[in-house]
């Protein structure tokens, strides 16, 4: 199966990039603030127009007089997607004119040899289209008037586009491939980036020592052994007391925890020089409470090795799930290769189907080692256990009376269900049916 083409999106800070990727995807996975710089990483999001899908890449801002680590690493995100790509989009802001950091980027897209279009942002008067004239001077063609806020003109430019990539005989008619979403989450710094860049065997996501350097839920598509997997490396999640909503941390978090809904599996990354903590815990439970298949990923062991039992100990106590852990580096790649392996078996548990017939010599082997209790003199009767869904597995037991089941023996049932079946980091939806409530 051909991968989506690339269509880049490129531009100076504040130019309204990440504003035209929503509006042309009808998605609003971009970050978008008033903050100039908030999109760093390159971010891939798939787009639909007449029948044709092609991949839409929101890059972060260029900025070639600004010489700090950071920029120079996200104009290295940049030239990587121009060389990926069948397509670039060069977005300036038509309510200021041409800046010097439009020509220099215009020099960068004509170096790259890849097809263009230049597209003129934020003219919100098309009775004032004339503004566009003027970036002729920067040699890249017709500009293209858009408002990426009000929408104006984001239709004549997808037809463009569509045009344009068929013109090139790229091929749009991709079909839907199947995908294990897997959400990368963690608190700050805990070396998530560096996990998927080192899995990825690129630098396909800025890393710095600086907290909060991913403020976006970043999407990489990764093929291997016949899978395709959507990593989504999110930002560090902080407690939401210490956030405003105005901050662009706030919706930081948002997106991180709106990746753990469209996604099958979490990786909950916990840096082993802190230790687990409290908070550690909490995003575990975002984790369960979104029916994610979890895995505890403790990195940085290169600096400090897990206390096993502890650990062990910590998790059976404080979670429902029990996820397995896998100890990591991102610096040297150690446990790294263990990774995958460990996500199909998750997404295995995850999308399962148990035989009937197994179901319920469980339920037998469940009575005969602990009968449930007697509620008011009654004694609950389960009779029949069935799976009328996966992803998440689904769990139906039919009994005398649901009002007659106590929450320990509830309790009791699930946990004889994960040892049984190997049920460990993976949600489970078990429903009691009976004929009185």
């Amino acid at each position: 199966m051909a991968a989506l083409p690339k269509v880049s999106v490129v531009g100076y800070p504040n130019a309204g990039k990440s504003t035209l990727v929503n509006r042309l995807s009808g998605r609003r996975d971009a970050v978008v603030h008033r903050q100039p710089g908030v999109t760093r990483d390159r971010k891939e999001v798939p787009v639909e127009w007449t029948g044709r899908t092609f991949s839409l890449v929101d890059t972060g801002g260029v900025d070639t007089a600004d010489h700090r680590q950071m920029a120079r690493q996200v104009r290295a995100q940049v030239e990587t997607a121009l060389g990926e790509s069948a397509l670039v989009l060069l977005v300036v802001d038509g309510a200021i004119g041409i800046g010097p950091g439009d020509e220099d980027l215009a020099q960068i897209v004509r170096r790259s040899k890849k097809p263009a279009l230049l597209v003129v942002n934020k003219i919100d008067d098309f009775a004032r289209v004339d503004l566009i004239h003027e970036f002729h001077a920067l040699g890249m063609g017709d500009p293209v008037p858009v408002s990426a806020l009000h929408g104006t003109g984001s239709g004549d430019l997808l037809d463009t586009i569509v045009g344009r990539l068929e013109e090139q005989g790229t091929r749009l008619d991709a079909a839907a491939v199947e995908e294990i979403g897997v959400a990368i989450v963690g608190r700050p710094n805990a070396g998530k980036s560096s996990l998927l860049n080192r899995l990825l065997g690129e630098e396909r996501v800025i890393v710095s020592a600086e907290p909060g350097t991913t403020r976006d839920s970043i999407d990489t598509v990764l093929e291997a052994g016949g899978d395709n997997f959507r990593f989504v490396d999110t930002a560090g999640l902080r407690r939401p007391g210490r956030l405003r909503g105005e901050d662009i941390e706030y919706y930081s978090r948002v997106r991180a925890l709106a990746s753990l809904d469209r996604a099958q599996v979490a990786l909950v990354v916990i840096d082993l020089t802190v230790g687990l903590t409290d908070y550690d815990l909490t995003i575990i439970d975002e984790a369960t409470k979104r029916k994610c298949a979890t895995a505890i990923l403790l990195n940085k062991r290169d600096a400090a090795e897990p206390d096993r039992k502890d650990l062990e100990w910590r998790l059976v106590r404080k979670t429902a799930l029990k996820p397995p852990f896998l100890a990591t580096s991102a610096a040297t790649g150690r446990g790294v290769g263990d990774i995958l392996p460990l996500i199909r078996h998750l997404y295995g548990l995850y999308s399962a189907y148990l035989p009937t017939r197994e179901l319920n010599r469980f339920l037998e082997e469940v009575k005969g080692a602990h009968s449930p209790p007697l509620v008011r003199g009654k004694q609950l009767k389960m009779y029949y256990v069935s799976q009328p869904h996966t992803a998440p597995p689904h769990i139906v037991v039919q009994v005398n009376n649901k009002g007659l089941l106590t929450r320990a023996y509830a309790t009791f049932f699930e946990n004889s269900l994960r040892e049984r079946f190997g049920y460990h980091g993976c949600p489970l939806v078990i429903q009691f049916r009976g004929k009185r409530s």
